[in-house]
């Protein structure tokens, strides 16, 4: 009943489509289109499909392109004789003629670049890896209704990036966030990470981590995706939670290719800051049954990833009293790091005929860090500041020093799966339907920690030299000497967070004729649900008495030095021997008495967001423009629930609580206008403007209410939810130029502008808050609503191939682009004097460069990618300590050779300048984190039947 409202509203306005498709007639009379279907594929010399590939019939101008396996249909033709005219970037233009039969489908395939057809094939350029890919991305890019960005699986390939985050960052616009040198999460223009909706197959998942949206894509490997589309403008067809752009990662399909494809590859690598990589991954794909109408793929992928990677990390903070900013502590974190990504994928698709098809298409992928980490703790906040302290220097008094191990294990799961089924009618309507899941895990089984303490000490800093700090602790050996610690601690903590989401939509397009104009309606719906569970359990174990208290360092150490930088922090433990004392005593640390009340309860939430959609658009040509006009409409229903933590009456030195369930409910229902202009002022000059809106529904954690609470050194942290946390709307204008290059390349600009209302930030400040012991100053976390923001730049991209150059230089060819963005908001209240601010996430330019040859199966590429500092959190206090990220820079190559028998080996340089990953607060010389990754250098061999 809901969703047959919602698709009575879509409609309403697609009337106004009907009147300005035929403006010049009198009587609007809608009908089918009248005449033959012809169903058709288009294939490469090497037999694979061609997507993108646009297909005219010559005596009318009628026209279809191409889908991912280079499929099309044309319907409304005329019986008899006809001429197909495929155009196609870096093939010559190939014609076909075909005899349209009458009252039943007709069937073609047409062959380019291999003679056939009537092509030159002098003339063809696409001559490799590097340029097929090119060519394929760019056929799609060019017949697309809205502004689109793919990446195929060749061009993929062709950099050394392990993970999907990685390869989107070559895409104009997108930046990435790292974890340890590893692209993490995206940020397409300029925007946060959680204005990117991701989705496998059309399939929408949800993120593993139960603090955002955004999802981790270095669980995702590279080499499953058979091509990455980038929606930077969305059409009512598309779910509209994505302000920044929609990103849908395809994985293969067995009819990419006629009859048995095997491909696989292997190879290991070098880590300059120690360990090593192993990569492996196999797709095998296959056409069987009658008439060869099944087909059947897996593919498999796995890599193993060991870094040492230097990290360094300074705690700033503001004392008033002195008016100085001041280090907390100081921690050097000796990382031993063990990351491996293993995917499955697999497909089952049955197409009896050219009219109908069915599939069922399944991904699994995991991501597990295994990570042990030796560190060595300055807490300069345990002691007291000397008089003479400076911005840069300070000495404490009885300050403290820290040596721990943490092992800590992350596993990721995401699962998708989904069946559905294609239908086109004789008059050319196209009806489909999909039912999919999908689900997402984050776990730790392993986050255990134990930490020993010395006795009190005078310690000091001077960061004059920011990057290149001195600390008196390292001028004796009293940090180094086991016997001057004592055991502290253990814990243990255990997450788990589910997403699970179940998915029901469908899509009928019918093609009409309007007033003698072609109209094709399209209009649909789609019902999900996603549930979200996440819960914390944290232990505390202080028991002075064995087995608990493991007794003295000594014996806990290695002979194996731990190092940082320049600076030498003693010996590590033994990781083996601490494992084991901690499995040991894990039963004995994790009961009642250790575990953390209320922190246990507070940090647990559950959510449930049923969302309705239903859309209608209309598309049609007006001379040379395409107008997309249409409207979606979303129903939101919002259920969560969490526990408060009650206090009671305190028994000794203990508090006692009582869990207190809240829950809360939300419903709305937003509209998505659509307006998508693509004009041709010739055929290689393409002309693009929409007015669109979306949404960024607020993260789970943020709008549940939830208050964590923790009091650690006499110091509260506090993170609370806001139930009454909007979602952030976008009202988007897109404009921009195309000009596409013979015979491969383009020369692009693109403009945008978001309007945002409500946009969400988070808001960090020292503030009074009412403890079960009274009101104290507590550092608050808490997300918000800014009433006003933007998003605005312009993005410039160059690819060519310059097969212009005489001999062996036509080999070469240039990809770059620059995108600059402006983007602020405004919030409703002042903090620290403010009420504008830069957009977290935000860096006011990124650009990609890459130079590269392929010729004689020789090929080759040297690429370099850039992105400029960025906020990542606001301070309310002290614009001083506001949280950037610093701008970093990387050099990578890639070569490989072809040997024409389906052998090839490739080699891979990542990260030649040693580019460094830094945070600081407001300044950089208020360092925050300092991290090195090295360079890596990776060697295999790839094999394709």
């Amino acid at each position: 009943m809901k969703l047959a409202l919602l698709l009575s509203v879509a409609l309403t306005p697609l009337a106004f489509a009907g009147a300005a498709s035929a403006a010049e007639t009198p009587a609007v009379v809608a009908e089918a289109p009248v005449g033959e279907i012809l169903y058709g594929r288009v294939y490469g010399a090497n037999g694979e499909g061609l997507p993108g590939a646009e297909v005219v019939v010559v005596q009318t101008g009628r026209r279809a392109v191409t889908d991912a396996q280079g499929a099309f249909n044309l319907s409304g033709l005329n019986a008899g004789s006809a001429t197909l005219e495929v155009r196609y970037l870096g093939l010559p233009t190939a014609t076909q003629p075909v005899t349209v039969a009458a009252g039943a489908p007709t069937t073609i395939e047409i062959t380019v670049g291999s003679g056939a057809s009537g092509d030159q094939i002098e003339d063809v350029v696409v001559t490799g890896v590097i340029t097929d890919g090119i060519a394929r991305s760019l056929n799609q890019q060019r017949n697309a209704a809205g502004t689109l960005n793919v990446l195929s699986a060749d061009a993929i390939g062709r950099y050394p990036d392990p993970n999907v985050a990685e390869s989107l960052q070559r895409v104009q616009g997108i930046a990435i966030q790292r974890d340890q040198g590893e692209g993490r999460y995206i940020n397409v223009r300029g925007a946060p990470s959680s204005f990117t909706a991701v989705s496998v197959d059309g399939v929408a998942i949800p993120a593993v981590s139960p603090t955002t949206r955004a999802v981790d894509l270095d669980t995702l490997p590279s080499d499953i995706v058979s091509s990455v589309e980038v929606s930077k403008t969305l059409s009512p067809a598309q779910d509209a939670d994505s302000i920044a752009g929609a990103v849908n990662i395809n994985t293969r399909s067995p009819f990419d290719s006629r009859g048995l494809a095997l491909s696989a590859y292997a190879g290991g690598s070098y880590n300059d800051y120690g360990g090593s990589d192993t990569r492996a991954g196999a797709t095998a794909s296959t056409l069987f049954g009658p008439d060869e109408t099944f087909g059947a793929l897996i593919s498999l992928s796995y890599s193993e990833t060991n870094r040492r990677p230097d990290n360094v990390e300074n705690a700033w903070n503001f004392n008033a009293a002195l008016n100085r900013y001041v280090i907390d502590e100081t921690l050097f974190k000796d990382y031993e790091t063990q990351r491996t990504r293993q995917a499955l994928t697999g497909a089952l698709e049955w197409r009896p005929n050219d009219s109908s098809r069915a599939w069922v298409r399944g991904s699994f992928a995991e991501f597990n860090d295994n990570e042990y980490r030796d560190t060595l703790r300055f807490t300069y906040s345990d002691g007291t500041i000397a008089a003479g302290a400076t911005n840069s220097s300070a000495t404490f008094t009885n300050a403290r020093i820290y040596k721990a191990l943490r092992h800590r294990e992350q596993n990721n799961q995401i699962t998708t799966l989904n069946g559905g089924a294609e239908h086109t009618f004789g008059n050319g309507a196209i009806l489909d339907a999909t039912l999919a899941f999908a689900r997402s895990e984050q776990t730790y089984p392993h986050r255990d920690e134990l930490v020993y303490r010395s006795g009190a000490q005078t310690l000091s800093y001077d960061t004059t030299d920011h990057y290149s700090p001195t600390y008196s602790a390292f001028a004796s050996t009293y940090y180094s000497t086991p016997a001057n610690y004592s055991f502290r601690e253990n814990t243990f903590r255990s997450n788990t967070t589910e997403q699970r989401d179940v998915s029901f939509k469908f899509n009928l397009e019918l093609p009409t004729v309007i007033g003698g104009r072609d109209v094709t309606w399209r209009l649909g719906g789609k019902m999900s649900t996603r549930n979200v569970f996440a819960d914390e359990e944290r232990y505390r174990d202080r028991t002075a008495t064995a087995p608990v208290n493991p007794g003295a360092l000594m014996p806990l150490l290695s002979d194996r030095e731990s190092r940082n930088y320049g600076y030498a922090l003693g010996f590590k433990f033994d990781h083996d021997l601490v494992s084991n004392y901690l499995d040991q005593i894990r039963a004995l640390s994790t009961n009642a008495a250790s575990r953390r009340i209320p922190q246990s309860w507070t940090a647990d939430y559950t959510a449930d967001e049923e969302i309705t959609a239903g859309y209608g658009q209309a598309q049609f040509d007006i001379g040379a423009t395409n107008v997309l006009v249409g409207l979606r409409v979303e129903n939101t229903d919002f259920k969560a629930g969490a526990f408060l933590a009650l206090a009671t009456t305190a028994v000794g030195n203990v508090q006692g609580y009582v869990q207190s369930p809240i829950a809360m409910q939300r419903d709305r229902t937003d509209f998505f206008p659509n307006l998508t202009l693509r004009h041709g002022f010739s055929d290689a000059l393409i002309g693009r403007f929409a007015l669109t809106r979306a949404i960024s529904r607020p993260d789970y954690v943020d709008v549940v209410p939830r208050i964590l609470e923790t009091t650690d050194g006499g110091r509260t942290t506090v993170s609370r939810g806001n139930p009454n946390l909007e979602a952030t709307l976008s009202n988007n204008v897109d404009a921009g130029l195309e000009y596409y290059l013979r015979p491969l390349g383009v020369i692009s600009v693109n403009a945008f502008y978001k309007d945002l209302e409500d946009f969400r930030y988070t808001l960090v400040y020292d503030g009074p808050y009412t403890t079960s012991t009274g009101t104290v100053t507590a550092n608050i976390t808490e997300a918000l609503n800014a009433p006003e923001g933007h998003i605005a730049g312009v993005e410039f991209n160059w690819q060519q191939t310059f097969e212009f150059l005489p001999g062996w230089a036509s080999g070469f060819g240039v990809f770059a682009n620059y995108t600059l963005t402006d983007a602020e908001i405004e919030t409703a209240t002042a903090y620290a004097g403010r009420t504008t601010f830069i957009l977290p996430g935000q860096s006011d330019e990124t650009y990609n460069a890459a130079l590269f040859y392929e010729n004689y199966g020789f090929s080759a590429r040297v690429s370099y990618t850039h992105r400029g500092d960025f906020l990542e959190a606001i301070n309310a206090t002290n614009a001083g300590l506001d949280l950037y990220v610093e701008g970093r820079g990387q050099l990578d190559f890639t070569t490989s050779y072809d040997f024409g028998n389906g052998l090839e080996v490739f080699g891979e340089a990542k990260n030649l300048t040693d580019s460094a990953g830094v945070r600081y607060y407001g300044s950089q010389e208020r360092t925050y984190e300092y991290e090195k990754f090295g360079y890596n250098v990776f060697m295999g061999v790839r094999f394709k039947l």
